[in-house]
Parts: C-alpha cells; structure tokens; sequence
C-alpha cells in the first residue's frame, strides 16, 4: 500500500498531495491513503483524560489482561478522531474544506490496540455543487486500517468543499 497516494483512473501515486483539492479536483473513485501513526499510551491515557472516559479497558492494564482482548483497547473514537488528523496530513482537504458534514454509518470492526500503526483511506462517492455554486459536497468513504492491513473502523465522513472560483475570490 502506498503511502499519502491518490488512486484515480488507474494512477497509483498523487503528484498533487499537498495541494488544496477543490470540488473540480475530485472525481468519484478517487482514493487517497494517509501516512501511519503508532497509537502511544499517551495517546489513549490522554485522550481518556480530556473526554473523561476512563472506562478500564483503556487504562488498566490489569483489568484488560481479563477480558477478551486480553490487552487495552484504544476508544473508539479516538481512532475516527485520528481519521481526520491523518487526512489532515496529506494536505487534499487543508485550504479547500468549509465544514465536515457529519460522521455516519460510523462501524467499528475490529480494536485497536496500544502500539497499533494505523492508516487511513479515503475513497470519493461522489460530488455535487451546491446551489450557491461556490462550494460542493463531497461524499466521503474513510477506512481506518492497522499495520496488518485490516479493517478496524470505517463510514462516511462527508465534507463541504470550496470551488476553484470561490477559493480565489475568497480574501
């Protein structure tokens, strides 16, 4: 799997990663994948401390070695919460995204554990101007997957996007 790429028509590398894709830039079956992050017990410890769930099967080590996992899983949304941070990283969306829409058919199917590198896909469904014509939709299908190359996490996070026209009028 290749890293911070673009899948479109049969290319297999992105040359334009890092540049701001506007609504004219993106084509259902597009698909971009994200570099990887090693989840850290920082990671989980921290992010248990700022939502307040400290449920023990993120942060006791000794609980968990009970359960069926057998070790800490990271909180589920911590990992949708990385989705975005590693988008972020390839720089398609920075500069040309208005708002997030909304996170749905959200499915976790696998955990996550400490020490996972996780990567992220996010495929283009389609795209639609919006009536204003400056902006448009962008139905986005985002799979979270760990260093073994499965499936852990994976929904539609859809996002409003600028057009051409519109980012260069914008102030």
């Amino acid at each position: 799997m290749h890293r911070a790429g673009s899948r479109k028509r049969g290319r297999t590398a992105c040359e334009t990663c890092g540049v701001p894709h506007y609504l004219e830039d993106l084509d259902a079956g597009q698909v971009f994948t994200t570099p990887g992050r090693t989840i850290t017990e920082a990671d989980v410890m921290s992010f248990a401390a700022w939502t307040n769930d400290n449920n023990q099967v993120h942060t006791d080590a000794e609980f968990a070695r009970g359960t069926r996992f057998g070790q800490r899983i990271v909180h589920g949304m911590l990992g949708a919460s990385l989705c975005l941070g590693l988008i972020a990283r390839t720089g398609v969306f920075e500069g040309s995204a208005v708002a997030l829409l909304g996170i749905d058919a959200w499915r976790f199917t696998a955990p996550v554990f400490i020490g996972d590198t996780v990567t992220c896909t996010v495929e283009i469904l389609s795209t639609r101007r919006t009536s204003s014509g400056r902006t448009g939709i962008v139905e986005r299908l985002v799979t979270l997957r760990n260093q073994r190359g499965e499936v852990v996490q994976q929904g539609r996070m859809d996002l409003m996007v600028l057009t051409r026209d519109a980012a260069i009028l914008e102030p």
